[in-house]
C-alpha cells in the first residue's frame, strides 16, 4: 500500500490540503500529515479542523516565524528526520510558502518523489519570495498538479515533460464550495448594505507610508458610499501606527477566521486585496475583486474572473470603484475544472500512478 505524506505551513496550505486528504482518506491510502508550524493562526479553531475534516497532524516541526533563509534552514533541518522516519512514496507539497520548498528540497536530496499542488503558476516577477519558491518546488517536482491551463503552458515552456503535469482544477474551490453554506448562515447584523471588503499585507503595499496612504486615501474618499471592512493584518495594523495614518472612516477588525472571512465574501460589493488565493474566491463568487498589484500568479482571474489589476494607480483603483458602484462591475465566469473536484482528481492519479 502507497503511504503519502503532506507537507502544510500556513492556513491557506489547510485550506488547499483539506479536499486531497479526504478523497485519500476514501480510497484507503496511508497518510500522514507534516504541519511545520511556518506560520500560527489562532483563528484556525477546532471548529475550522471540523468543517473541513483536517485530521490534528501527526508532527508539528514548531519552526516559527524568522527570515526567509533562516525559516527554510530549519524547516529543512526538522523534516528530514520526519521523512527518514516515515519513509513515504511520495510527499505532496502546497502552494508556494517557504515549507513547500524547504520540503521539495529535503525530498529531492533523500530521492523520495514529490508531487506539487497549484502547481506551474508564475507573477513573472522575482522580487515576490513567493516566485521563487513556486520556480524552485516544481523544478524538484515528479508530479505537477495545476489549477488552471495557464498553468500546464508556463510548466512546458520551462522544459518541464509534459507526462508530469496534471491539469485538476483548484483545490481552494474545491474547500470553497464545501464551507460556502457555513458561511452563507452566518449572520451580518450591522454590516453595511453595500462594503469593500478589504485585506493587505505585501510589503510593497505596507511598508511604505507612501503607498499605504495612497491606498487608505482612495478608500475613505468612498467610504462616504461604501462601507470599508478592514480585517487587518498584524503587520499591516503596525504599519498604519508607526506612519500616524487617520482611518477613522474606515472600519477596522482584528484578523477574522476563513469561514466568517468567506461570509464577508459571498456580501461585498467589491473586494480589494494583495492576496493571491483571494483573487480566486471572489472569481468564483462572481465579487468583483481589485488587485493592489502590477501582477498576478493567477491570470486566469483576470482574464476569465472578476479580477482587475490596479497596480499602485490611485487613480485607477478610484475609477474603478467608482465603475462599480455605478453598476458597471467586470463580469467574469468561473475558470474550467474549478467545480469542487480537484482533491478527487488529485487522489485518483495518485492510485494508479
Amino acid at each position: 500500500m502507497k503511504h503519502i505524506l503532506h507537507v502544510v505551513g500556513a492556513r491557506p496550505n489547510f485550506v488547499k490540503a483539506a479536499p486531497v486528504l479526504r478523497a485519500i482518506r476514501q480510497l484507503g491510502i496511508r497518510q500522514t500529515l507534516v504541519h511545520t508550524g511556518q506560520h500560527y493562526d489562532r483563528n484556525m479553531s477546532d471548529v475550522f479542523f471540523t468543517q473541513l475534516e483536517i485530521p490534528e497532524p501527526d508532527f508539528n516541526l514548531e519552526v516559527g516565524s524568522g527570515s526567509h533563509a533562516v525559516q527554510t534552514a530549519e524547516i529543512m533541518r526538522r523534516f528530514e528526520p520526519v521523512v527518514v522516519e516515515c519513509k513515504p512514496d511520495i510527499v505532496l507539497v502546497y502552494g508556494d510558502v517557504n515549507s513547500t520548498v524547504a520540503a521539495a528540497l529535503v525530498c529531492a536530496k533523500l530521492l523520495i518523489p514529490i508531487g506539487h499542488v497549484e502547481a506551474g503558476l508564475r507573477s513573472f516577477d522575482r522580487t515576490m519570495p513567493e516566485e521563487i519558491n513556486r520556480i524552485v518546488t516544481d523544478r524538484l517536482a515528479d508530479l505537477l498538479f495545476t489549477p488552471s491551463e495557464d498553468g500546464d503552458a508556463n510548466l512546458l515552456r520551462e522544459g518541464v515533460p509534459k507526462e508530469r503535469i496534471h491539469f485538476v482544477g483548484n483545490v481552494m474551490i474545491d474547500s470553497l464550495i464545501r464551507l460556502l453554506p457555513v458561511a452563507k448562515s452566518f449572520s451580518q447584523n450591522g454590516m453595511p448594505k453595500r462594503f469593500a471588503l478589504v485585506t493587505l499585507h505585501r510589503p510593497s503595499n505596507v511598508d511604505s507610508n507612501e503607498n499605504l496612504q495612497r491606498i487608505l486615501n482612495s478608500l475613505t474618499e468612498v467610504s462616504g458610499e461604501l462601507g470599508i471592512i478592514f480585517p487587518v493584518h498584524p503587520r499591516t495594523r503596525q504599519r498604519i501606527e508607526a506612519f500616524g495614518i487617520n482611518t477613522e472612516r474606515l472600519h477596522l477588525l482584528e484578523p477574522i477566521p476563513y469561514i466568517e472571512f468567506l461570509s464577508l465574501q459571498t456580501r461585498a460589493t467589491v473586494v480589494i486585496t494583495d492576496s493571491g488565493g483571494i483573487q480566486e474566491e471572489s472569481s468564483y463568487l462572481g465579487v468583483p475583486c481589485l488587485t493592489l498589484r502590477a501582477n498576478t500568479e493567477r491570470p486566469v482571474t483576470v482574464t476569465c474572473g472578476t479580477n482587475t489589476l490596479v497596480g499602485e494607480d490611485k487613480d485607477m483603483l478610484t475609477s474603478e470603484l467608482k465603475k462599480i458602484l455605478s453598476g458597471k462591475a467586470k463580469k467574469g465566469t468561473i475558470p474550467p475544472l474549478w467545480d469542487g473536484h480537484a482533491g478527487d482528481r488529485i487522489a485518483n492519479l495518485l492510485q494508479i500512478l
